[in-house]
C-alpha cells in the first residue's frame, strides 16, 4: 500500500513538472500572449520582465519536482534569474537601485548552491 502511494506521488510530481515547465516556457517566450489569454490584456513593459521571472521560478520548481532534488531546483532558479537580471541591467531598459545588488546576491547563492550540489554528487559516488 505504501509503495503505491509513493508511486502515485511520483507520477503527480512528474505531471506537475511537465505542466509547469510548459507554462514557464510560454511565459519566457511569449509573455504578452500569456497575459492576453489569462487576463484578457496583453502584458507590456515591466510586466513582461516580471512574467519572465515568474517563468524562471516555475522552471526551478519543475526541475525540483522532476528530479526530486530541491537543491537542484534552487540552483537552477538562482543561476537563471541571476543571468536574466544581469541581461536586463545590461540591456538598459529597466534598472533600479537594487538591480545589481540582486544580481550579486543571486550570484553568491548560485555559488553556494553549486558547491552544495557538487558535494552531494560526490557523496553519491
Amino acid at each position: 500500500m505504501h509503495i503505491r502511494k509513493h508511486d502515485a506521488m511520483k507520477v503527480a510530481l512528474l505531471f506537475a513538472a511537465v505542466f509547469e515547465a510548459a507554462f514557464a516556457a510560454a511565459l519566457l517566450i511569449v509573455p504578452s500572449l500569456v497575459g492576453l489569454l489569462l487576463f484578457g490584456v496583453p502584458l507590456t513593459g515591466m510586466a513582461i520582465i516580471v512574467a519572465r521571472m515568474a517563468g524562471i521560478a516555475l522552471i526551478g520548481l519543475a526541475v525540483a519536482c522532476w528530479s526530486g532534488a530541491p537543491l537542484l531546483g534552487m540552483l537552477t532558479y538562482n543561476a537563471t534569474v541571476m543571468l536574466y537580471l544581469a541581461f536586463v541591467g545590461i540591456a538598459g531598459s529597466f534598472s533600479g537601485i537594487l538591480l545589481w545588488p540582486a544580481v550579486v546576491v543571486h550570484a553568491i547563492l548560485t555559488a553556494l548552491l553549486a558547491r552544495d550540489q557538487r558535494e552531494a554528487n560526490l557523496e553519491k559516488t
